[in-house]
């Protein structure tokens, strides 16, 4: 996706606003760190659904996100784009382990377990 969009990062394109604290080869859009940190708290999320890991894991998932555009690698776009991408896909993939595990009856709204 970053090869296809290839958007410039920040700090290339406004490199007399923005001096860079990190330095970064690929394409901008979206922003991998963001896209896996929300992956994985929505993982968690998902797994554990308790306020006390909730709250914390998407806490830290959001600071992340905040790092990257603090760090002049991202735009708040790039970020928000990451962490669409990263809770879509762990809560799809979600979803698809649980169409795998207990697939649906043709003609019933009943689940039946895998036989193995």
């Amino acid at each position: 996706m970053k090869r296809i969009i290839d958007r410039p990062r920040p700090f290339i394109t406004y490199s007399g606003y923005i001096i860079p604290r990190s330095g970064a080869g690929d394409p901008s859009f979206p922003s991998g760190h963001t896209s896996m940190s929300f992956s994985i708290a929505t993982s968690l999320s998902i797994s554990y659904p308790k306020w006390y890991i909730i709250a914390p894991s998407m806490l830290w998932a959001s600071a992340v996100g905040y790092s990257r555009m603090n760090l002049g690698v991202h735009y708040p776009s790039d970020v928000l784009a990451g962490a669409i991408l990263g809770a879509g896909s762990a809560w799809l993939t979600y979803k698809v382990n649980q169409w795998m595990k207990y697939p649906i009856k043709k003609g019933t709204k009943k689940t039946m377990k895998w036989v193995h």
